[in-house]
């Protein structure tokens, strides 16, 4: 029995590359953490981490090690974590991230249920590295993010898809009628964007025209719902998900404006931290949000 608790400290300060954050992670000691690593090198006669300033780092030992027991320990631990999850009375909090605006229209409404069974939500919002670093650290259990995990280090699943539409108010509309909409043609008009990189408007153009966008936008804010706003005032184009813009498109306050080809579709995905999964209050979120959205975890999971 000893080994498995062994592995799991190991297993949890490979990932996390610190034995103090992995003593958190399981609700251990740092020494106790450290006893555990030093029991398996001695069973095991080799070293398996170097200890850093900041953390540690792992020797090929640890990383054959890890590729040999991971997906069955994880295993374990989350059948173990959805048994429990079916047949307990759950309570406690779970901490979820990701983009605002998707959390908003989509995640917000959908969790309703869950805080009426008597769980706790708190919910955090960020960019992509924001988003990695608070489920990385362990300040959030479960992250949405539009870029696809490393499953060495989480685990996850296909959550939602996403459509970039290219969209004006229709007084700018009104300019393009009877023409062909070209990156030269959008390049003379103003546009609104999430930051100075052009994110979203760079994989549309990229996709349609098959070039990168040489522009500046005239205004920019890290909320696309702050974009919908100013774009449906006419302040300029943009590029949006599908469904933040619906409700606007259909209401005609936002025209998709016609391209030669359809814009890009992306993957959202629900991430988590395989250690959570201990945990059958995470594991009962995570299952609960993706039968909502119909999706199945990855077998990295």
């Amino acid at each position: 029995m000893n080994h498995l608790i062994y592995l799991r400290t190991f297993l949890d300060a490979y990932r996390a590359g610190s034995l103090t954050r992995a003593a958190q992670r399981l609700g251990i000691t740092q020494p106790s953490a450290s006893a555990h690593i030093a029991a398996l090198e001695e069973m095991l006669g080799k070293p398996l981490f170097v200890r850093q300033a900041r953390g540690v780092a792992p020797t090929a030992a640890a990383d054959d090690l890890a590729r040999s027991v991971a997906a069955h320990l994880d295993g374990i631990e989350t059948t173990m974590g959805a048994a429990q999850a079916r047949s307990t009375h759950l309570s406690g909090t779970v901490h979820l991230v990701g983009p605002a605006e998707y959390l908003s229209a989509r995640i917000g409404p959908a969790l309703a249920p869950l805080a009426i069974e008597g769980l706790r939500l708190r919910i955090q919002t960020g960019n992509r590295d924001r988003i990695y670093a608070a489920l990385e650290e362990g300040h959030a259990d479960l992250a949405v993010t539009a870029s696809p995990p490393d499953g060495n280090v989480h685990g996850f699943a296909e959550l939602d898809r996403e459509r970039l539409l290219l969209v004006a108010a229709p007084v700018l509309a009104e300019r393009a009628k009877a023409r062909i909409i070209t990156a030269e043609f959008l390049c003379g008009l103003p546009c609104l964007a999430y930051d100075e990189t052009l994110p979203l408007l760079r994989p549309f153009f990229e996709q349609v025209f098959g070039k990168t966008p040489d522009m500046q936008a005239v205004a920019t804010a890290p909320d696309l719902r702050i974009l919908i706003g100013m774009a449906q005032a006419g302040t300029g184009w943009t590029v949006l998900p599908d469904y933040l813009c619906a409700d606007a498109l259909a209401s005609g306050s936002l025209v998709e404006l016609p391209t030669p080809r359809p814009g890009p579709d992306n993957s959202l995905y629900l991430a988590w931290n395989k250690a959570a999964l201990r945990h059958p209050r995470i594991v009962y979120v995570r299952d609960f949000l993706l039968t909502k959205s119909n999706a199945m975890p990855d077998m990295s999971s």
